[in-house]
């Protein structure tokens, strides 16, 4: 088995690159965009003490300054019972202005602050 000519190797790196630094700028975007329109009390996330998805989540809006409020499903009965309330079918599961959001998914947060 023979390696890949450098110049293929070099266009596939350039290739990730540009993906990574695009998936920044959109994540940025999105983070402008919403700390426009959320207010405290818009964002309620479940959340499960070892999801890596809420870990990412917290951090995001934590990093865009987004006013969000949390509860682990394994500390708080009522943060249970919310969770169950909702269908919801993992973590985390966020409560946006009323509708529930499974997953971390910010395309649909814009969608629903707009």
């Amino acid at each position: 088995m023979s390696l890949p000519p450098r110049s293929l190797l070099v266009v596939v790196a350039l290739a990730a690159a540009a993906s990574w630094a695009w998936r920044g700028h959109v994540s940025t975007q999105d983070g402008k965009l919403l700390a426009q329109k959320v207010r405290p009390g818009d964002i309620r996330m479940l959340s499960s003490e070892t999801c890596p998805y809420c870990l990412a989540a917290r951090r995001w809006m934590t990093q865009q300054g987004l006013p969000f409020s949390e509860c682990f499903i394994e500390r708080d009965p009522q943060c249970v019972a919310d969770y169950r309330a909702q269908g919801a079918l993992g973590t985390p599961t966020l409560v946006v202005r009323g509708q529930r959001v499974i997953g971390f998914d910010r395309a649909r947060l814009v969608e629903i602050l707009q």
